[in-house]
């Protein structure tokens, strides 16, 4: 049987709307506003023409892959028209070194930390450049030396070509 069957009018009591909430349960809207880079440049790039060969070396060694190879030429510290000049007329790193007056010196193996100590004109090393490279997962150390040499190892000399190689055909096109 209905339980409300069974009860008289009066046994019911009316159903009074609570005036105290809202008709319908109301749900607080958030907004969520995401913060978004700029994917429109303000500028656009000059035409290749507008370039100078100065900016067009300095964006193109800027950009994150040739940051070893970055490290290395700003060591080295020969004028840009000069090194411009040698990376067109060259085809690998020791090329290039020694069109700038650096001889390499290959060494078998070179430990980073022992290096630090040396740092300096009576150890005879201006900067210690290591790279550590994680497809080979090993470091290359790089040793730019007062007398005109730099100190590295035959896989620092790959390395390089490699860096070379790009930042050459970056700036050649």
């Amino acid at each position: 049987m209905d339980f409300l069957a069974n009860m008289n009018e009066s046994d019911r009591a009316p159903v009074q709307p609570d005036r105290t909430q809202a008709p319908f349960p109301t749900k607080t809207i958030m907004t969520i506003m995401t913060k978004r880079p700029a994917t429109m440049r303000l500028m656009p790039d000059p035409p290749p023409g507008d370039e100078t060969e100065q900016h067009l070396f300095d964006r193109i060694l800027s950009q994150a892959e040739f940051k070893p190879l970055k490290a290395v030429l700003d060591e080295l510290h020969i004028d840009q028209a000069v090194m411009r000049g040698a990376i067109v007329t060259t085809n690998c790193y020791t090329n290039f070194l020694g069109k700038l007056g650096y001889r390499v010196v290959l060494e078998k193996q070179i430990h980073e930390q022992d290096c630090y100590s040396r740092l300096g004109p009576a150890g005879g090393i201006r900067a210690v450049l290591p790279v550590h490279d994680i497809a080979t997962y090993s470091t290359l150390v790089t040793l730019v030396n007062f007398d005109s040499t730099l100190t590295t190892t035959s896989k620092s000399v790959d390395f390089y070509d490699r860096q070379l190689a790009g930042f050459k055909t970056l700036l050649m096109n």
